[in-house]
């Protein structure tokens, strides 16, 4: 199953429902909800500067990813960003890709030359 890190922020009224709740309720109800999405909670973690929350979960797919990020930012109580995690694996086989692309004011790049067929 797909990995995602998970970064949340509380806005100033999310604040006071963490402080009310406690830390380990609001912890609980992301497992729960991570969980009936068919995934798994790796680990959540309260965290200060950037981020209020990072959190790492396996999640069936994007959609599902997706998904929860909408659910989760519909409250108006944290802002959320999920962004899918990729393994050493996974880059190799994007390495081996070749994509073709020119970059803003780049000349264009000449085709290979195809070689001609033996007779």
């Amino acid at each position: 199953m797909p990995r995602f890190l998970i970064l949340a922020n509380y806005t100033q009224e999310g604040l006071r429902g963490l402080i009310k709740e406690g830390g380990t309720a609001r912890s609980e109800a992301v497992r729960k909800a991570v969980e009936g999405a068919g995934g798994k909670m790796e680990c959540f973690y309260y965290a200060f500067g950037d981020n209020d929350v990072v959190s790492i979960a396996e999640l069936p797919d994007n959609v599902t990813a997706v998904a929860l990020n909408m659910a989760i930012g519909s409250t108006g109580l944290a802002t959320i960003r999920v962004l899918p995690l990729m393994t050493g694996a996974d880059i190799d086989k994007a390495a081996k890709k070749t994509i073709g692309y020119r970059g803003p004011g780049q000349p264009a790049k000449k085709a290979p030359a195809k070689k001609k067929a033996r007779r």
